[in-house]
């Protein structure tokens, strides 16, 4: 049986030993070997940091993301591959694609929020710039920069392609190379996985090691700009945290954990409601997704103690409709769990667990299949129990199946106790049409969960459910589950970078950022509309006007628009304004005269303008009134799949005293070459 293969320092690496047995979770026949006997940890890392984060520092957060877009469909077209793969660790075609299917869709996030929130650029502007001085001479801003280390990974065994690809997306997007460490028994999907990433040849070199089989004496070696994401138990978390070269160096570390994640039903929610046949339909469905070996699953599911019997019976029916068996044969919607270890495992939990409630639906020890052998699979039926929410274990014990357990509940305020009780989890959901009971919920829970999900009958035919991180989102959790976040849109990003404080001069932090301040040198001369992308520079300004604003302009713009608000046409009401004083010019008619005057008419390099932003209006203008407009080019930002780019200005329209009356940012698309 062939042995996995580790991908580190630029190529393939196979241990010399024989390695460890992996097993198929459904058959128990050998499917592979796995060994990292030989992988010499340190040359990894450092390979990471020389070659891949060199290689990732040097092309733009969008040319990141479209590195990340192409993998992605590179990866689409070979899903059959691993779907094939991952039946073999007792997924169906269902679990497979919440998989497969859920980490190519990560990769496709990440590179749609690369190009539309991150700059086209290599240093990201975090914040506004800050004032430092009075004279405006010394500013603060801050920036984050790629950490230079590698962004190492150890997974869990139950989403050997979601699981690697949720990390690797941020940390790619952020320019910081990965190391993937997958859990030896899925780790022959992972090996597929990279050896299509590697095969694609889309990735710079170095941007992507993996490891298959034991972690040896890699934390030994990693250093400051190093980071550490962990997926698994709380204590192997915790035992990994305290690593002494984790804490000498204060390499950050992210830990996804334990997690008791609760569904509360809300007392609104009787039989015959929509929500209440949407929670049952929600508990058995996360019960039996991946078996129920999700982080997100539910394990404690809180329901009115009056409602206890109802949703027991529910459910139970549910869950007897669920054929257990062979994930490829026709019918069956559950398959097995990873490893025969781990369904001894969750029967060591559920031990527990018994100790504290009853068996409502399910027996742990033994369950009927399709086509498959209960000896030599690691099946295990679903069971669902009814607990005691007073007694520590349903908070404390999880069984990383498909098990759950209902608990009772008489009020509000109990059920954020009892939530609360699970010391923090990745996933909550609220099931009720009550939006004051689900506002008390949120806030009473929210401290406790990185994610709440509320279900109602408004939201059900699109939510993705409670069990399903998305890329947008936060996903991680407090206490137990490990107090760390993955992904969370650009808060992923913007773990693997440093945000650092940068002082200086306007001149110097436009030089620095790559964005004109206010305060640094304005180039005049000729009109920057009619300079291409190629030609512009940051810092090209036009300054036009004067134009007298006339009580005609105001009088003609107040009939034209309809806008006879009376600051505009009553004088008298307009006297007793104690912000104007007197008749005062509409604002837009303010950016109109300013758009006439530093537009340049003739055909160029401008396409269009397609928006302002940050518009505020500082000073009144009244008849008699003089405006001139400065426009200075601000932010350079080329498309790099179209012929131009978006160019945004500074805009300050001032008055004859030198007073800004309207501060705003013009948005054009300008093209990148002349014609």
């Amino acid at each position: 049986m062939a042995l996995l293969r580790s991908y580190v320092s630029g190529g393939w690496h196979t241990a010399p030993d024989e390695g460890t047995p992996l097993h198929d979770a459904v058959t128990g026949e050998e499917v592979a070997r796995i060994s990292s006997t030989g992988v010499d940890m340190a040359a990894a890392l450092d390979y990471g940091r020389r070659t891949g984060g060199p290689a990732l520092r040097e092309l733009t957060f969008h040319q990141r993301a479209a590195l990340l877009k192409a993998l992605a469909s590179h990866l689409r077209e070979h899903r059959d591959e691993l779907y094939a793969l991952s039946a073999r660790t007792g997924a169906t075609l269902g679990d497979s694609k919440f998989d497969v299917d859920g980490g190519i869709g990560v990769l496709f996030a990440y590179a749609s929020k690369g190009k539309r929130e991150l700059p086209n650029d290599t240093v990201y502007v975090d914040g506004g710039v800050e004032p430092l001085s009075k004279g405006g001479t010394f500013l603060g801003q801050h920036i984050a920069t790629p950490l230079r280390g590698v962004a190492v990974q150890i997974n869990a065994f139950n989403f050997p392609v979601w699981g690697p690809l949720e990390k690797f997306a941020p940390a790619f997007l952020a320019g910081v190379p990965s190391l993937v460490k997958p859990a030896s028994q899925t780790a022959y999907l992972t090996e597929k996985l990279v050896e299509l990433i590697i095969e694609s040849g889309l990735l710079p070199e170095g941007s992507l090691q993996l490891i298959c089989g034991s972690v040896g004496d890699l934390l030994d070696h990693v250093t400051p700009q190093d980071l550490v994401s962990f997926t698994g138990s709380a204590s192997t978390a915790q035992r990994l945290r305290a690593h002494p070269v984790i804490v000498r160096n204060a390499v950050r570390f992210n830990a996804e954990a334990d997690s008791l994640n609760c569904s509360i039903l809300g007392p609104d929610a009787t039989p015959g409601t929509a929500e209440f046949d949407l929670f049952v339909k929600q508990l058995t469905t996360e019960m039996t997704v991946k078996a129920g070996q999700k982080c997100t699953a539910i394990r404690r599911a809180f329901v009115p103690a009056e409602q206890l019997d109802a949703v027991a019976e529910a459910a139970s029916a549910r869950l007897a409709k669920v054929t257990v068996g062979n994930p490829g044969s026709e019918g069956v919607r559950m398959g097995a769990l990873a490893s025969l270890e781990q369904r001894e495992e969750v029967r060591r939990s559920l031990k527990a667990l018994l100790a504290a409630g009853s068996v409502v639906y399910g027996d742990p020890d033994q369950v009927e299949v399709v086509d498959a052998d209960t000896e030599r699979g690691a099946f295990l039926s679903p069971v669902l129990l009814k607990g005691d929410p007073e007694r520590a274990e349903p908070h404390e014990v999880e069984a990383f199946g498909p098990v759950s357990t209902l608990l009772p509940y008489t009020s509000t305020a109990q059920v954020i106790d009892y939530a609360a009780r699970g010391q923090g989890s990745l996933a909550g959901s609220i099931v009720t049409g009550d939006a004051e009971f689900a506002r008390e919920v949120v806030l009473g829970t929210a401290p406790w969960h990185g994610r709440l999900l509320v279900l109602d009958s408004d939201d059900a035919k699109e939510s993705t459910g409670h069990g399903s991180p998305m890329p947008q989102l936060v996903h991680g959790g407090p206490g137990r589950a490990g107090g760390g976040e993955e992904m969370g849109g650009i808060r992923g990003v913007l773990h693997h970078m440093q945000r650092t404080a940068v002082q200086g001069s306007p001149k110097v932090l436009s030089a620095v950022t790559g964005r004109w301040i206010a305060g640094a040198p304005r180039a005049e001369g000729t009109h920057p509309f009619r300079k291409s992308l190629a030609e512009l520079k940051v810092g090209d300004t036009v300054v036009a006007g004067p134009r007298t604003v006339t009580q005609s302009d105001v009088d003609h713009f107040a009939e034209f628009t309809g806008d006879t608000f009376y600051a505009h046409t009553d004088p008298a009401a307009a006297a007793a304004n104690p912000l104007f004083g007197g008749i005062v010019a509409h604002g837009y008619l303010v950016l109109s005269f300013a758009a006439g005057l530093f537009v340049s008419p003739e055909p160029g390099p401008v396409l269009a303008n397609y928006g302002l932003e940050n518009l505020r209006f500082l000073t009144p203008v009244k008849p008699g009134d003089e405006l001139t407009v400065t426009l200075t080019c601000k932010q350079i930002t080329p498309r790099i799949d179209q012929d131009y780019g978006e160019v945004r200005w500074d805009t300050d329209v001032t008055n004859a005293d030198g007073d800004s009356v309207a501060k705003y940012d013009v948005l054009t698309l300008v093209a990148k070459e002349t014609e």
